[in-house]
């Protein structure tokens, strides 16, 4: 790992930093709009009965850098799980010195001890950094693939609906 950067899991009481993060990447992504996360559902999504994700938190020493966030889905094809990298985002002011490569690769390591068929994410379009760095690393684009997405009201009459 670069310098002398550190990677840990997240502990239910470093929820405020995640939530910092989370609103530190909808902020760069220009998506402030839409964050309704809150410490309270962040710990019950990451810490409760039944967690949904996973987080990993970067430090330069004791500085918070960067974090990502990632959960497991499923293969029919592979008939085994996969890792799912919900977001990678470390901070502008330190990028540039290998955090998010070693972000990436901390997941990649996961995936692959936990033995999962394949390793995944989104990326916005206009993202074009990221999407020049995860091609420098090997990654594939899907270009035959269409991400849908169903929230809010539409996913509740979609769960209501009978047919």
């Amino acid at each position: 790992m670069p310098g002398n950067l550190t990677i840990r899991p997240a502990a239910a009481e470093d929820v405020p930093l995640v939530l910092e993060f989370v609103k530190a990447l909808a902020d760069y992504e220009k998506l402030s709009d839409r964050v309704t996360a809150t410490a309270a559902t962040l710990h019950e999504s990451l810490f409760g009965a039944h967690p949904g994700a996973e987080v990993m938190l970067a430090f330069e020493g004791t500085t918070p850098v960067g974090f990502s966030v990632f959960c497991h889905n499923f293969s029919t094809f592979l008939g085994v799980k996969g890792l799912w990298l919900e977001d990678i985002f470390v901070k502008p002011e330190f990028r540039g010195r290998g955090y998010g490569k070693a972000l990436l690769l901390q997941a990649a390591r996961i995936a692959h001890d936990r033995g999962c068929g394949r390793f995944e994410w989104a990326v916005l379009d206009w993202n074009t950094p990221a999407r020049d760095f995860y091609t420098a690393l090997g990654a594939v684009a899907l270009e035959d693939w269409t991400m849908f997405r169903v929230t809010g009201d539409a996913l509740k009459r979609l769960a209501t609906e009978s047919g």
